[in-house]
């Protein structure tokens, strides 16, 4: 007795349960309502990371699909240039508007919670976002590099050799191509 709604964009379908079948959605404190089958209050502390991420995932694609429903909603909107407009399309598409603007601040502070408790979960990694992405203007720590073998000098240096090698036979033939462009260019500039 399960139907299918289709996704915008997905396309994929999610099936959906009749009301009165639908579970009771726990809630996170701080949260809002949580996905239908998360465990219950008690096991909330077990939550982890990994699980907060997906929902922020969902948040900021909730977020974005806002965003585009107000971008389309003042698209269709026609600008005040003497054209009268009826009163009740107008407050339709204010209140829509409101509506929108509403949920976004909603989902806005969501993210922000879900945020907050995964930095607070992961306070015991070992590494830091600085230490994993070097930012411009950082020092960063020099690399120990171990001397290598003679035979692997001599072979990086017979590839290097060979990449030359390789490049100057192809800026010839870019210069080759080049030339005969110029030539086919200037001929069919005569023929007019």
């Amino acid at each position: 007795m399960s139907a299918s709604i289709p996704l915008k964009g997905m396309g994929q379908s999610m099936p959906v349960m009749p009301l009165q079948q639908q579970p009771q959605a726990h809630m996170i404190p701080g949260l809002g309502p949580a996905q239908p089958g998360m465990p219950p209050q008690g096991a909330l502390r077990e939550i982890s990371p990994v699980y907060l991420c997906r929902i922020g995932q969902e948040t900021v694609q909730d977020i974005v699909t806002r965003t585009m429903e107000i971008f389309q909603i003042t698209r269709a909107t026609q600008l005040p240039n003497g054209v009268t407009q009826s009163h009740a399309a107008y407050q339709d598409r204010f209140g829509k508007l409101q509506e929108h603007l509403r949920q976004l601040t909603l989902l806005f502070r969501k993210l922000r919670l879900l945020y907050e408790r995964c930095v607070e979960m992961t306070t015991d990694l070992q590494e830091s976002p600085a230490e994993l992405v070097p930012y411009v203007g950082d020092e960063i720590a020099p690399v120990r590099v171990e001397p290598c073998s003679p035979v692997v000098i001599q072979e990086r240096q017979e590839v290097l050799e060979k990449v030359r090698q390789k490049n100057q036979e192809m800026k010839v033939i870019m210069d080759q191509m080049r030339n005969l462009l110029w030539d086919i260019n200037a001929m069919l500039t005569m023929r007019k």
